[in-house]
């Protein structure tokens, strides 16, 4: 039975606001508790906002007011919590955040009666290892990127999966992606789009050196292992797009799947196809 729901918004979002006291006030009526991110407490003018890492443990499900990047910073607060996420797509792409403004309504009665499909995504672990320690680590939903810097040259990434070396990669860098990631940076730098609740990962050079190096898909239970080799470059780990670290010249990248996993409830309106269609303007001419 749903009793209580977070609520955040993509920041200074000009429709976020009608919409958040919409949401409040429909869950009122119908006797669900509603618990505003602190930054869209005040936005609205409510009192009793919360601090964004402390809602998911309190509520039995989350809406995300935004894009894809908003819902993504969020997945990564909830970490191995399971609260289901809803996004509302107030972007132009949205691949997560697949329900629109329009069907907002009908979605809430849906939740209130427990009517509603999840999809329950993987999630990476990425571990940053510097002279025998660990001085990193990040779950992410989407991906993890190394990558050199804008004046860079190209960097050696010695790959292995399960302890075996699959390449040393002379590229711009390397993306290992989820199947939710891979409708992103992955698919930009050519690498396949995955079913999103098919285990695996994709592993996608940036512009290799060598024609013949492409994407390779693995088993989801490998532990993926980059050791970055440069000397006066700069090389940057990212986790998501949204946050990272420099990494110095034989810094080791452990990628492994994560336990906590990210539950999306999805559009009851339209499945994964449609999304990519509707996205990707298949069909089209």
């Amino acid at each position: 039975m749903l009793t209580k729901v977070g609520v955040y918004a993509k920041k200074n979002h000009p429709d976020a606001e009608q919409l958040a006291l919409d949401i409040y006030a429909q869950l009122k009526r119908d006797n669900v508790a509603v618990l505003l991110e602190d930054s869209l407490a005040e936005q609205i003018g409510q009192v009793n906002g919360y601090a964004g890492e402390d809602i998911p443990a309190q509520v039995d499900l989350i809406i995300v007011l935004g894009g894809d990047g908003t819902l993504i910073s969020v997945a990564r607060q909830i970490g191995e919590l399971n609260v289901p996420i809803l996004g509302i797509n107030l972007g132009q792409l949205g691949f997560l955040t697949e329900v629109t403004r329009d069907e907002l309504p009908e979605m809430l009665e849906r939740l209130v009666r427990g009517d509603y499909h999840v999809s329950d995504r993987m999630m990476l672990d990425a571990l940053i290892h510097r002279n025998g320690q660990v001085v990193g680590k990040y779950t992410v939903l989407n991906d993890v990127v190394i990558n050199k810097g804008a004046l860079a040259r190209i960097i050696d990434l010695e790959t292995y999966v399960d302890g075996q070396h699959l390449s040393t990669y002379k590229a711009d860098g390397l993306i290992i992606s989820t199947p939710t990631g891979s409708t992103g940076y992955n698919l930009a730098a050519g690498g396949p789009i995955i079913f999103p609740e098919i285990n695996s990962l994709v592993i996608s050079p940036i512009c290799p050196h060598m024609l013949t190096n492409r994407p390779i898909v693995v088993w989801s239970k490998s532990i993926i292992e980059i050791k970055v080799r440069f000397e006066d470059d700069v090389v940057f780990f990212t986790a998501d797009g949204q946050v990272g670290r420099k990494l110095l010249p034989g810094d080791l990248v452990e990628v492994r799947r994560s336990t906590a996993r990210t539950r999306l409830v999805t559009s009851p309106s339209k499945d994964y196809f449609t999304v990519l269609r509707t996205k990707l303007s298949w069909g089209e001419r």
